[in-house]
């Protein structure tokens, strides 16, 4: 056997080629060279990568030799200083915004309420916080989301959506109202405020679920909708919105289901990120009742007429009807829009896929529009809406999240069931 130039083998070359002293990586001419079987199932030239995608820093993991001939070197600088890609980063950026509209938010308030209707109004607003969260916490049983996205939702709900509600809201009002007169004060309370409100705390699920560093690729060549093409990455979503481990398909076709675990996510994030909203927004109009009734007060005690507990009743009233009658008002309406769209994320079926999402803020916009237009219509009015269509919307979410907790025991007990 002959040697290369030096004495030396290499191991591991064929004879022919370490005798002539051609490339070892380069086949012969004439002759047709196959593809490992984790490129061929792949359909590229590394497993599990598509063809034409760029190997970070040029070279193929596990090899040694120059840079792969038509693969981008190295990362764009600009990639690489987009905060979504660094968790602290972006984690610093998004406190550092929620903290901001935080000030502001707090600094609207204050010049409508005034620094002793702010106070008053926040602590009577904090009241019926605690059973609302500690429905939301029961239901988390199931969905299991993680402290530090709940943390994010109620600031976001109480910082950041209501600052845009608040000014896009007054913007919206005096448009209307200079172009419409007095009707247009009705079209924005029934038409623009639900709009604005909904999608400004809907936003909260899409910056907690849009990855934006990665694409999206179906799992086991299923068809998936458009939604969930363009808002997620299978190997990136979390815990809650994965589907549930795979287990022996019966005979048949196969249908594939949203697990009740990532549903219920769904309802939890948008309840929580409205408990927040409704706080702020609650404190606004607490704030303003009290101050309203103070200065009534104090002007009846200049005329000479003696103080009563009757001059607090717009106060009184306002706790009665948005911190007794409606505190899950709000997270009514936003847990469909965070149910439509974890059914949009996870669903394996085309048209719930691209309906879901969009669906959901609707009917959350729709039951908005239907409360804010039953404060319009008297006190029997407003009551009918309540008792034919609030309570068995709240009727049917309880019986989902009973259902949802339910289900989520029952695979978790039966053998190979899910995580």
């Amino acid at each position: 056997m002959s040697s290369p130039p030096g004495g030396r083998s290499t191991p591991g070359l064929p004879v022919a080629a370490a005798a002539t002293g051609a490339d070892p990586l380069t086949p012969p001419t004439g002759h047709r060279s196959l593809p490992a079987p984790s490129a061929r199932r792949s359909g590229g030239l590394l497993p599990g990568r598509p063809p034409g995608r760029p190997v970070l820093g040029g070279r193929i993991p596990g090899q040694q030799g120059g840079p792969v001939a038509g693969r981008a070197a190295a990362v764009p600088l600009w990639r690489r200083l987009w905060p979504l890609r660094r968790p602290a980063l972006s984690s610093a950026v998004a406190a550092s915004a929620l903290a901001g509209s935080g000030v502001l938010i707090l600094h609207l308030v204050q010049r409508q309420t005034g620094t002793t209707g702010l106070l008053v109004g926040s602590g009577l607003a904090l009241l019926p916080l605690p059973f609302v969260l500690g429905s939301l916490a029961w239901l988390n049983r199931t969905a299991r989301v993680p402290v530090r996205h709940l943390l994010f939702c109620l600031a976001w709900g109480a910082c950041a959506a209501t600052t845009v509600a608040i000014l896009a809201n007054g913007w919206a009002s005096d448009f209307l109202i200079a172009h419409r007169g007095a009707r247009g004060e009705t079209l924005g309370a029934e038409f623009a405020t639900p709009l604005i409100e909904e999608v400004a705390k809907g936003s909260a699920l899409l910056v907690l679920l849009l990855p934006l560093r990665r694409r999206h690729r179906c799992e086991e060549d299923r068809p998936c909708g458009r939604w969930r093409r363009l808002l997620w990455h299978p190997g990136g979503r979390p815990a809650h919105f994965r589907p549930a481990r795979s287990r022996p398909a019966p005979a048949g076709p196969r249908r594939a289901r949203s697990a009740p675990r990532t549903l219920a996510a769904g309802t939890v994030l948008g309840g929580v990120t409205a408990c927040g909203f409704a706080f702020t927004e609650n404190a606004l109009y607490l704030g303003r009742a009290f101050t309203a009734d103070r200065q009534a007060r104090l002007d009846a005690i200049g005329l000479g007429e003696a103080p009563s507990l009757r001059d607090f009743d717009g106060t009184v009233h306002t706790f009665v009807l948005r911190a007794l009658l409606s505190p899950f008002a709000h997270p009514l309406f936003t847990a469909l829009t965070g149910l439509g769209l974890a059914l949009t994320l996870t669903t394996a079926r085309r048209w719930p896929a691209r309906l879901g999402a969009p669906l959901g803020l609707l009917l959350a916009m729709g039951l908005h529009g239907v409360w804010n237009a039953a404060a319009g219509l008297g006190t029997d009015g407003f009551l009918l809406v309540y008792g034919l269509v609030m309570v068995p919307c709240f009727a049917a979410l309880v019986c989902f999240a009973v259902w949802a907790q339910t289900r989520r025991t029952r695979q978790s007990t039966a053998p190979g069931g899910g995580p």
